[in-house]
């Protein structure tokens, strides 16, 4: 063992390379008895009990104890929270307590119920018992009616036959697209047929047209003829069509060219590989999740809720009595108290802003606090009145405080304190600046829907974003920070402007309202009311992109013809949406009655729809309802966006949270990945308990996934732990790279690894089972942090490996965001009958700066190829021959002629999309070929023009990446090869061009996206460059012709990109 793997991160980290080793634990009994004793680090908690039980009986008052199973253990985990170990099935390492204390405690009745609980909260990063202890009604509001819900999903599921289970659960991903010109014009397809209960195989051939009945018939027909009549009497209907090496059925009446697994391997010109599996292996795992659920509900329905006890009279007179928002005509007000640990220097005086908002719409001026100075507490005790009367505010209404120091002059920072401020600095008149110190929001209405009265006191938040609206950060999250020891308080009250409560009115007398204007005189415009002179305007305001500004007076125009807008333009809601007076409660009614007639509109145009621009709740349950016409692949497509969104959401139920978990629940692979979206940001206090309350609740409907799942977990939980003993061996001694090597398989083979790393699904893709690592060809990598390389067996189809790459210390966000945009142009491309053999291999963060990202198979870098022909690195970036020799030794004949035609498809394809995107960085390690001839780039750190620059001077000047050996693959060899050259440029503009199209859809997808706190995105400015890529507000023509320009200046500047891959090539050189 290398000498630098004698001191750990901590005992948990360190899991013993002999495999054997021990852990001194303190055990606390309930009869008052303290033992203290080694057991091992691998053991199961259930095991540990075991040896303490046998240790006690040496000690006083054992017989007190009782009966073992009446107890379980309790320890201090690592986020200094009390946890209750009753899955005792886990390994000690695994719980990984503060300190190596557990106290033995009497076991409550309800073990089953509590033993779920345990479960949820170690798989959800959050345990249960914090949730109960926020003592929030809405949280407890929103458990419930989750709880019973679920309840009601588990229940129907018992209901289901094994084949509506598996129908439900496991639907096969279709194709987008035509499959004309896609595919070769072969009329046939060869399979290779796999039967489950033999090591056989058959080569088939079957139409294109075939169906999946078709096709099992053939198999099960050549079945017969090797093997004879089965004994058990099995027929056809006994089998079902499984993909060969992941979990993925196939089932349906559509044509074999339908279904995605076959469509890829026909594109890849490879042959599909199929499985007739008898249905008694699904049987039994259909048995095995109704027997998980069966464990939990009959405990469960057999305790029914008490009834709710009868109605008194007088509590249904006091919920008559109440009054409601439109009847308080006073302006809208607040007491403003004090502000508690003010991060303040002690000369500046401090003031409080106050703004109103629906949306980034500030309904009316912001108020504005005297001046107070004082040291950290700072009290005004002033009432702040708005210029809104309260009848007029909309039920989202957003109350945004921001609290700044005001100092005469700029004066440099003498010490740390407050560096920040400098950043967000607005200078005003006289003189004067205001430094932001902290902002927080609240809603005005509860969850309920009652105005709110009282004091409340805020603890906010002191890191801002790049743009402000006012000095005040609408878009923020309106939940206060958790942190409260160190944060700047804000105590202020709402007054009561009723004796009883002010409540928003229910939806039917919205529309009540909107029918009694629209009885009134002349209230209502007509459709074709403005002439063809404004429908001609209209048309042109219409037509134009999200991030285009409309004046008042479009506004007002768009009020006026809003009938003409859901005759014309349905698609122009958005549009609509932002011209309505939302501070008019008149206005507000009326538009809800017109969105009750309005057309539903296409899912992907509804999506934008959910941006933080329209927060109105029937707005947003009208665009949920638009959702619902998505498959559950196109679904899949868009969930990254769906599941950032839901921290637009004011309230914990809402119509988004409720779709995602309805659709979560009846698709396991929808299921997984809302899981991972939602897990990995458990960590972040603006969303922590959102996002566990939506994990919770999902858990409860998809019992069986909670094993599954946990699974993944605790591996990547070991996978962290093996990259952190690298990291470790790395800084603490110069150890070197093969001991560390062998160090890290010493680690994987010890008996808790191999156990928790083995038989798995993969969390980049469910519907793979991943057996077990491949020890000997796995490693770790040189770059910074030292991601882990693993190689798995896949336990489906054997000699199969996959790798995968960890990833520990690196935000793999926006390289997932990247790769979900390129799998969508990949989808419009194919849509329009233009496939450019693009690679989006799998990426998903898992954690905090953690995560996992698909091994492409068969592939190597550019550098790597241009290396190996070279024997100076200099040099190597200038052999324009490496990559078509390369190509050459792993492709012969006409294979050779097809890799030529995969590289210049998917050249192109990248070409455009690194264009369009600005993705920055490139260079000849992050941009890979396959030996298909495939071309695809990696590592997505700089996008939307971030790019990187040396010495103040951006080091890419070309806005793609197009080298002269690039070129001379494309041109196979031939200098004078045009027609292949021509062909190339042909498929980048229609590409370009297809893209234009849907630049509504790229900028709405990447709006979605603005609160993620992703880097490089995070104000409307970055993503004007997709607009300005894109030529949005150009005719076809103007923007081709911008393209063109870009496409030649990359052309004539390739040597550049050259000298940069040469630096690059001397720099990195092995």
């Amino acid at each position: 063992m290398p000498p630098a793997m004698t001191d750990q991160l901590d005992m948990w980290a360190d899991s013993g390379l002999d495999g054997d080793d021990q852990v001194l634990v303190d055990f606390l009994l309930p009869t008052g008895i303290y033992i203290q004793m080694e057991v091992p680090r691998e053991s199961t908690i259930q095991h540990i009990k075991l040896l303490l039980w046998k240790q006690a009986q040496e000690y006083p008052f054992f017989s007190l104890l009782g009966e073992m199973e009446g107890h379980m253990f309790e320890c201090v985990n690592q986020a200094a929270v009390h946890e209750e170990l009753e899955d005792e099935s886990r390994r000690l390492c695994d719980v990984r307590p503060f300190l190596p204390v557990l106290k033995l405690i009497t076991r409550n009745c309800g073990r089953a119920e509590r033993l779920l609980d345990s479960k949820i909260g170690v798989l959800i990063g959050k345990g249960l018992h914090e949730l109960d202890a926020l003592q929030d009604p809405e949280v407890k509001d929103f458990r419930l009616k989750m709880q019973r819900m679920s309840e009601e999903k588990m229940q129907h599921a018992q209901m289901m036959s094994w084949r509506e289970w598996l129908m439900s659960y496991f639907s096969p991903p279709l194709e987008a697209g035509p499959v004309n010109g896609l595919i070769d014009k072969a009329e046939t397809i060869k399979i290779i047929m796999h039967y489950d209960q033999s090591q056989d195989t058959a080569s088939l051939k079957v139409s294109v047209s075939c169906t999946v009945m078709e096709l099992m018939e053939v198999a099960y027909r050549k079945w017969l003829t090797t093997h004879g009549p089965e004994e058990d009497g099995s027929y056809l209907g006994d089998y079902v069509l499984r993909v060969s090496s992941k979990l993925e059925f196939l089932f349906g009446e559509q044509a074999l060219v339908q279904y995605k697994y076959i469509r890829s391997c026909l594109l890849a010109q490879e042959c599909p590989h199929l499985t007739l599996v008898h249905c008694s292996v699904v049987k039994s795992m259909f048995e095995r999740e109704m027997s998980v659920i069966g464990a939990v509900l009959p405990r469960k329905s057999s305790n029914p809720p008490l009834p709710l006890p009868p109605k008194k009279r007088g509590q249904s007179m006091q919920l008559q009595q109440q009054t409601c928002v439109w009847d308080v005509h006073t302006p809208f007000r607040i007491t403003l108290v004090k502000g508690i640990k003010v991060n303040a220097e002690e000369t500046a005086k401090v003031q409080v802003r106050a703004g109103l908002f629906h949306g980034t719409e500030l309904l009316c001026k912001p108020a504005v606090s005297s001046e107070s100075s004082g040291r950290t507490e700072h009290v005004w005790n002033r009432m702040m009145e708005f210029d809104i009367p309260v009848c007029d505010l909309p039920r989202m209404t957003r109350l945004c405080f921001a609290i700044y120091a005001v100092m005469d002059k700029v004066k440099k920072q003498k010490s740390t304190k407050n560096t920040h401020l400098n950043k967000y600095q607005t200078i005003r008149k006289a003189g004067k600046v205001h430094y932001p110190i902290a902002w927080v929001n609240t809603m005005v209405f509860d969850y309920k829907g009652q105005l709110k009265t009282g004091d409340i006191i805020l603890h906010t938040w002191s890191s801002f974003p790049d743009e402000l609206e006012e000095m005040l950060n609408p878009i923020g999250t309106v939940q206060t920070n958790p942190y409260t020891e160190n944060a700047t308080a804000l105590h202020f009250s709402f007054p009561e402007y009723s004796s009883y409560p002010v409540i928003f009115p229910p939806f039917d007398k919205i529309l009540e309202k909107a029918a009694d204007i629209a009885g009134s005189s002349d209230s209502v415009p007509m459709v074709g009311r403005g002439g063809k002179k404004f429908h001609i305007e209209l048309k042109e305001i219409m037509e134009r992109d999200p991030l285009s500004q409309l004046c008042e007076n479009e506004k007002d125009l768009i009020w006026t013809l809003r009938y003409d807008c859901r005759e014309n333009f349905p698609q122009s809601l958005p549009k609509l949406l932002l011209s309505v007076k939302w501070n008019k409660h008149e206005d507000m009614a009326q538009l809800q009655a017109l969105l009750q007639i309005w057309p539903k509109l296409s899912p992907r145009d509804a999506l934008e729809l959910l941006d933080f621009n329209y927060p109105d709740q029937y707005v947003r349950e009208y665009a949920v309802n638009c959702l619902r016409d998505m498959s559950d692949e196109e679904l899949s497509q868009y969930l990254l966006q769906l599941v950032q969104v839901l921290r637009y959401e004011p309230y914990y139920d809402c119509a988004l949270s409720r779709f995602l978990l309805e659709r979560a629940q009846n698709n396991r692979k929808i299921g997984h990945f809302l899981f991972w979206h939602l897990r990995s940001e458990i960590h972040m206090p603006a969303v922590c308990v959102q996002f566990a309350l939506i994990l919770e609740a999902y858990c409860r409907g998809s019992i069986p996934h909670i094993e599954v799942l946990k699974k993944q977990v605790e591996a990547l939980s070991k996978l962290k732990a093996v990259n952190e003993l690298i990291k470790l061996g790395t800084i603490k001694a110069k150890t070197k790279t093969k001991e560390l090597k062998e160090a890290m398989m010493t680690c994987l083979r010890q008996t808790g690894f191999i156990e928790t790393l083995s038989d798995l699904h993969s969390p980049l893709n469910p519907n793979i089972l991943l057996a077990g690592v491949h020890v000997e060809k796995c490693r770790y990598m040189d770059s910074k942090m030292k991601p882990l390389w693993i190689v798995y067996h896949n336990k489906l189809l054997g000699g199969d490996t996959l790798g995968i790459i960890f990833k520990n210390g690196d935000d793999l966000r926006q390289d997932m965001l990247t790769l979900q945009i390129l799998r969508l142009m990949d989808l419009l491309w194919k849509e329009a009958n233009l496939d450019l053999r693009i690679v989006p291999y799998g990426c998903l963060a898992t954690g905090d700066r953690s995560g996992l990202i698909e091994v492409v198979s068969s592939a190597d870098t550019i550098a790597n190829i241009q290396k190996t022909s070279s024997n100076m690195a200099a040099a190597a970036a200038f052999n324009k021959d490496a990559l078509l020799n390369w190509l050459k030794e792993k492709n012969s004949g006409d294979a050779l002629e097809k890799a030529i035609e995969e590289f210049t498809l998917s050249c192109a394809g990248y070409c455009v999309a690194t264009y369009v995107l600005g993705i920055g960085d490139r260079h000849s390690d992050n941009i890979m070929v396959r030996s298909t001839g495939q071309l695809f780039h990696i590592d997505f750190g700089h996008i939307l023009g971030n790019f990187k620059s040396k010495f103040g001077i951006k080091r890419e000047r070309v806005p793609f990446i197009l080298t002269h050996d690039f070129i001379h693959v494309i041109q196979q060899g031939k200098t004078g090869n045009t027609e292949k050259f021509g062909s190339f440029r042909q498929y980048c503009e229609e590409a370009y061009l297809i893209l234009r199209k849907n630049g509504n859809l790229f900028i709405t997808l990447f709006a979605l996206m603005l609160t993620a706190g992703l880097p490089e995105l995070t104000s409307v400015k970055d993503i004007q460059y997709l607009k300005d890529s894109l030529a949005l507000g150009k005719t076809d023509e103007e923007a081709l012709k911008q393209f063109r320009q870009k496409f030649d200046e990359a052309l004539r500047e390739s040597w550049t990109t050259k000298v940069n891959w040469m630096a690059h090539n001397v720099a990195h050189r092995s």
